[in-house]
């Protein structure tokens, strides 16, 4: 059931997760567990543009637990110096919170949270706005979490995938929580499953820890994985994003 086609080539989504202005990093998104990597999210945007990557992806961690946006200021100077594609999760619960990051020059917003407690709000928006809504599918083994991954559900990754099938999103951003931030390794399995069970792309996201991740995933391409977000990899050395546009590209 694979969107076969629509993908060309693995996207490499470099991660700015947002903290008090900070660049930083969560393990399992615990809040009490960041590392900070910097203070200044535009020279990192940058330096990200400078290697060669055209997508982005940007977290307000603040605003995915206070259900609103709080790092404004940063998010708007990443936009102002990254000439590539941004998407941007964290506290985006209104459609007036997602026309105005649209509006801003956010290129797809990313719903997590309200894609469970309001599948109208993801419809509404994927309607007005077609390709530009992903939904976020955060999972601790294999069912969903909210509110910043605080809270885990009784509903299993593949049924809330399901509820979007034709509700025009541009993809389904799955987080196995577990593995986010440890450089545990991708869960390629869980990811090509969840692939394989819908008709939207999915980006694999948590774990990523070297280039073997990324080859993996860039061999289910035709099964519908659009793309990766890697984060902790990157910053720790342990993955150099040169390289591994390169395996994408290849």
């Amino acid at each position: 059931m694979a969107s076969v086609g629509q993908v060309s080539r693995l996207k490499i989504f470099p991660a700015i997760d947002l903290k008090a202005g900070q660049v930083v990093r969560l393990a399992e998104g615990d809040m009490a567990r960041a590392t900070v990597y910097g203070d200044d999210p535009g020279a990192q945007a940058a330096a990200f543009a400078a290697a060669g990557s055209e997508y982005l992806h940007v977290v307000d961690l603040d605003g995915a637990f206070a259900g609103e946006s709080v790092n404004g200021r940063a998010v708007a100077d990443i936009l102002a110096r990254f000439r590539g594609k941004v998407q941007l999760g964290g506290g985006i619960r209104t459609l007036k919170s997602v026309e105005g990051w649209l509006a801003l020059g956010v290129d797809r917003a990313v719903i997590g949270t309200a894609a469970l407690e309001n599948p109208d709000l993801v419809k509404e928006a994927a309607r007005l706005h077609p390709g530009r809504i992903v939904v976020a599918v955060d999972a601790r083994d294999g069912m969903v979490a909210t509110r910043g991954w605080a809270n885990v559900t009784d509903v299993a990754v593949a049924d809330l995938a399901r509820r979007f099938e034709d509700a025009g999103v541009a993809a389904l951003l799955f987080t196995d929580v577990g593995r986010d931030g440890l450089l545990k390794g991708c869960n390629v399995k869980a990811t090509v499953a969840l692939a394989k069970a819908v008709r939207i792309p999915v980006i694999a996201s948590g774990g990523v820890s070297n280039l073997g991740d990324i080859e993996a995933l860039a061999g289910h391409v035709k099964d519908g994985v659009e793309g990766v977000i890697t984060g902790r990899a990157l910053y720790d050395g342990r993955l150099d994003l040169a390289e591994a546009l390169k395996v994408a590209k290849a």
